[in-house]
């Protein structure tokens, strides 16, 4: 069967056109997106998150955070490290970066309507001090507060009572915070002073003790740096401000 010119120019120029839509149909080759080593090393590690994993720059090494703890996973899942990871080159703890950066997102969740604050004019540092009312030494931080306040050191208080739930530093937490006044009411039941029980609804003081927890307060008065340094105890004044200037330094 013949064709003439012109039929035979269509021919061509559909068979052109389908053959050009059928290489345009073929596009690119799939991609499959790279899996995320640390979904399989997550199911490896009992109760462990993705989130918790990150890679270090150590080879095969991942570091595991949960909460403010941190350690140190083979890639395998097989071998966990309990301890501090050190940048000799650069003289860097990599561990205290991550454990202070945990400390920080923990701190953050703290409204400051629930603190109670004693600040100068003009502040320099804040320091976030979890305090117990019938704690010795966090009375004698206490008593440093107007030297503090002079150095340019705010201070925000939160509750938590060592002896749990129940205890008589719990209840007079409690007392301060539905005091109208509630500085001054800290400053006299850190004195010694009775504070008159006064029920206010809830109070914050559950969630501070809790949050005491997560961060592993291990004594009172437990300070810690807008950096999210954990001081543990009471320095006087001049040493305090030392390591909060230390802090912001690194």
């Amino acid at each position: 069967m013949s064709m003439n010119g012109s039929a035979a120019r269509l021919w061509l120029s559909s068979l052109l056109a389908a053959a050009v839509i059928s290489v345009a149909g073929a596009g690119e080759p799939t991609v499959t997106p790279p899996v995320d080593p640390r979904v399989d090393l997550a199911k490896k590690i009992p109760g462990a998150k993705v989130e918790e994993l990150k890679p270090t720059s150590v080879p095969g090494m991942y570091e595991l955070t949960r909460g403010t703890d941190v350690g140190y996973v083979t890639s395998d899942g097989r071998f966990y490290f309990a301890g501090d990871l050190y940048d000799i080159q650069q003289g860097v703890n990599l561990t205290d970066a991550s454990r202070n950066g945990a400390r920080r997102n923990l701190l953050a969740t703290i409204p400051e309507s629930e603190t109670v604050t004693f600040s100068p004019a003009n502040p320099k540092y804040t320091i976030t001090v979890f305090t117990d009312v019938d704690c010795g030494y966090c009375r004698k931080l206490h008593s440093d507060m107007k030297q503090l306040n002079s150095l340019g050191v705010r201070v925000r208080y939160v509750f938590y009572p060592r002896e749990g739930p129940g205890s008589e530093a719990w209840e007079v937490a409690e007392a301060v915070w539905c005091s109208p006044d509630r500085a001054d009411a800290l400053t006299r039941a850190k004195r010694g002073e009775d504070i008159p029980a006064k029920k206010c609804g809830a109070t914050p003081v559950a969630r501070q003790y809790e949050l005491g927890h997560k961060l592993n307060i291990r004594g009172t008065p437990g300070i810690f740096t807008t950096e999210g340094e954990y001081i543990a105890g009471y320095l006087p004044p001049p040493r305090l401000l030392e390591q909060i200037k230390a802090s912001k330094a690194n």
